[in-house]
């Protein structure tokens, strides 16, 4: 058994003799991807809509609670987009056995987490004022 220096420069197992499993993982980290940001873009374009509704429609009040449960729906968007980029950085690093990527990896989901934990605390405050 190799070192991790020698696992890392050799590609290991995965890259020599399961080379197409590797693209495989690849092409699903990139789908992964790929459905992060469409489900990103599909938060953002219910937002717009949302709050363009509510500031044609509503006026006072209403305008801001509705602008409020939009804001709600955005931050559920968000949430799941980011949950998934992590799991397509976690098949990247696991691919490439790179140790540079896996502090890059660890520094992400740090980064990540905090914007979930804090992201999360705002809408459970909107939550409350809305009082649902």
């Amino acid at each position: 058994m190799g070192s991790l220096w020698d696992m890392e420069q050799g590609g290991g197992v995965l890259h020599g003799q399961l080379h197409w499993l590797v693209e495989i993982l690849e092409w699903l980290a990139a789908v992964i991807d790929i459905a992060a940001i469409v489900l990103l873009l599909l938060g953002a374009g219910r937002f717009i809509l949302g709050v363009t509704v509510a500031e044609i429609a509503r006026r006072g009040p209403e305008r801001v609670e509705k602008t409020n449960r939009e804001r709600i729906e955005l931050g559920r968007y968000i949430l799941a987009g980011l949950e998934l980029f992590i799991v397509s950085d976690v098949i990247h690093t696991a691919l490439s056995l790179a140790f540079a990527d896996l502090i890059f990896l660890l520094l992400l989901v740090i980064i990540r987490s905090i914007t979930s934990y804090f992201l999360d605390r705002e809408l459970e405050q909107l939550k409350k004022e809305l009082g649902t």
